[in-house]
């Protein structure tokens, strides 16, 4: 429909085009409100953090097929980032953005990266260790772990850079 609108060109399909991109955008806002706070919420009964692909300029640096393309580029990554981190904020949940490259080609087994670990899209099986899982949960893993270790790093930082209390004795 937009597309056809688009190529009318008139007064009144581009009031109509208007009104369509309002309404797209508050439809996006509230499923990205959705989950975010299910999202939140999971980590609040787990008393877990969250830990976030750092995604920007994905649209840049990834080469999709056009109807692939039109999917990637009308969900909103940064504004479900930004729900995230402040419902997280408000819940006093930590979250970590982490990089997120080769995190789809690492084993979450034994750390082996290899283009050849993904047979397929959804395939995960290590070269190296055999290794055999799906390809987000073996990603999603390595997520969770990079999160950990940059958590601990930062911490350790500032945990040093606190002094410690005076010994009584």
């Amino acid at each position: 429909m937009r597309q056809r609108l688009q190529r009318k060109a008139t007064k009144s399909a581009k009031r109509l085009l208007r009104r369509i991109s309002g309404r797209e955008k508050r439809f996006a806002a509230d499923t990205n409100h959705r989950v975010s706070k299910t999202i939140v919420t999971e980590a609040q009964r787990t008393s877990r953090g969250i830990a976030l692909e750092d995604l920007g300029g994905i649209r840049e640096r990834v080469r999709l097929r056009k109807p692939q393309r039109v999917t990637l580029h009308s969900w909103s990554f940064a504004q479900l980032g930004t729900y995230i981190a402040c419902k997280a904020r408000r819940a006093r949940i930590p979250v970590a953005h982490v990089d997120p490259r080769y995190t789809s080609q690492q084993c979450s087994g034994c750390g082996h990266t290899s283009r050849k670990n993904r047979p397929d899209q959804a395939t995960f099986v290590c070269t190296s260790c055999g290794f055999a899982e799906h390809a987000d949960v073996n990603a999603a893993r390595n997520i969770a772990a990079r999160a950990v270790a940059g958590w601990a790093v930062s911490h350790a930082a500032d945990d040093a850079a606190e002094p410690t209390p005076a010994r009584r004795g």
